[in-house]
């Protein structure tokens, strides 16, 4: 064989290689560029609104095919029982997923994150503080502590990570001096500690760092934010409004009722208790039969201004209270948010009894306020005043009581208090109203 055949099939076979790997790089190219990733942002506190909208957001990414979801978080935490809610919506999924913290993943963000199959962070970011913290900012009690930490735990073991960090996250008596959460501290995570601990698998700066270090740069991103009735139902449900809102109806009506025709308080108190409804409506807390149970109890409310008795009153209110705790995600907190409401609602009602009385309001159509007075012209018996001095004579003895004659009219009479034999002469000393009080007449 010649060297010219040589190099003839050498160049020839460079060219086959060329082609071939052109071909199979056009080929993952294509693939990739066919791949979708859809973005859900987590952001604010974490509640029941939040928990609502990743569920309508995931399952519209698994509708539209998706390949690949990543949840860019920035919360500061918030409900523990919301979180683990929105664990189980992300355990669920059968598409990857990846948590990227763009900033703060704390509390209940980290438990989130933690049960992605991924975590990213960029360089400012941090995850962990997951310490369990009731409302009034005091620590939970030792059983709802334990039930979290094992939560934690199981978050991450469920996607091969340590989880004596996860644990270290939430229970303060874990001792990591090493990563800067020595007993009595909760342990919170810079990038470089969690890609460190195997709790992060990359910093990037950005989403398009992001996506390289995934080998998506050539998918479609599709991103999913809330819509506005989601962002108005999130601002609603939100456990520092809801008391507030609570209050509010409460009042307008209370001050409604001291008040003549329907106005300003009516109607804000009207449009708080509708607010509150629909938040919780749009939030999949509360269905239309709370709705429904509310209607009754204004309506049967209404009717015992007209039918006397209380009991239509009394249903009325507790239906509508009802309705109120069948809408809450949490009894206790809505327990707390109608105390605070009804006590606000009985300090104005006493206020305004005192200042106002009830001449005004719907008062005035339902109590009764006209008088039989002396003034008016009416008169409830005969004073007889001109009997005063007159005499008589017993007819009947007097025990104290018995009947007596006066210029020959009979008349019912009382002694002063002693014994009058019958036929005894007796003088009218006091004239009461239809009490005619006589004294007995010693003969000298």
């Amino acid at each position: 064989m010649t060297a010219k055949k040589v190099y003839t099939y050498i160049f020839v076979l460079c060219v086959f290689l060329v082609t071939i790997f052109n071909v199979g790089a056009g080929v993952d190219a294509n693939t990739a560029s066919h791949k979708t990733v859809h973005i859900i942002p987590i952001e604010k506190e974490v509640e029941r609104g939040l928990q609502a909208f990743l569920d309508r957001a995931t399952e519209e990414a698994l509708e539209e095919g998706t390949d690949h979801i990543i949840f860019e978080i920035n919360t500061p935490g918030g409900r523990v029982d919301s979180a683990g809610e929105i664990a189980t919506i992300l355990q669920d999924l059968d598409v990857p997923t990846t948590s990227f913290i763009v900033n703060r993943a704390l509390s209940a963000g980290s438990y989130i994150a933690l049960n992605t199959d991924t975590i990213y962070m960029r360089p400012q970011a941090t995850m962990g503080a997951s310490g369990v913290i009731t409302s009034d900012g005091n620590a939970a009690n030792k059983k709802a502590q334990s039930a979290w930490i094992a939560s934690m735990k199981s978050a991450a073991e469920s996607k091969g990570r340590d989880p004596q960090y996860a644990m270290a996250m939430a229970d303060e008596s874990i001792d990591l001096p090493e990563l800067d959460a020595g007993e009595g501290k909760f342990l919170t995570l810079g990038p470089s500690q969690a890609l460190e601990v195997g709790y992060s698998e990359g910093t990037v700066d950005n989403r398009e760092e992001l996506l390289q270090q995934l080998s998506l740069e050539n998918a479609t991103v599709m991103e999913k934010e809330p819509t506005l009735a989601e962002e108005v139902a999130r601002f609603l449900t939100n456990p520092v409004v809801i008391p507030i809102l609570l209050s509010i109806a409460s009042l307008g009506l209370v001050v409604e009722l001291y008040s003549p025709g329907f106005g300003v308080a009516g109607i804000m108190g009207l449009i708080s208790l509708v607010l509150f409804f629909y938040g919780h409506i749009v939030a999949g807390l509360a269905g239309m039969e709370a709705v429904i149970l509310l209607i009754l109890g204004i309506g049967l409310i209404i009717a015992e201004f007209f039918v006397p008795g209380g009991i239509l009153g009394l249903i009325g209110a507790g239906a509508i209270i009802g309705s109120l705790f069948m809408s809450g995600y949490d009894i206790g907190h809505m327990s707390l948010s109608i105390g605070i409401a009804f006590l606000l609602s009985l300090i104005v009602s006493i206020i305004l009894f005192r200042r106002m009385g009830m001449d005004k309001g719907i008062f005035r159509h339902i109590i009764l306020k006209d008088q039989t007075t002396t003034e008016q012209g009416y008169v409830s018996s005969v004073n007889r005043l001109e009997l005063i001095g007159l005499e008589g004579i017993t007819v009947t003895p007097l025990r104290p009581s018995g009947t007596a004659v006066f210029d020959q009219e009979r008349l019912d009479v009382i002694s002063e208090g002693r014994f009058i034999d019958g036929n005894k002469k007796v003088k009218v000393v006091k004239v009461e109203g239809v009490r005619i009080v006589v004294r007995e007449i010693k003969e000298v």
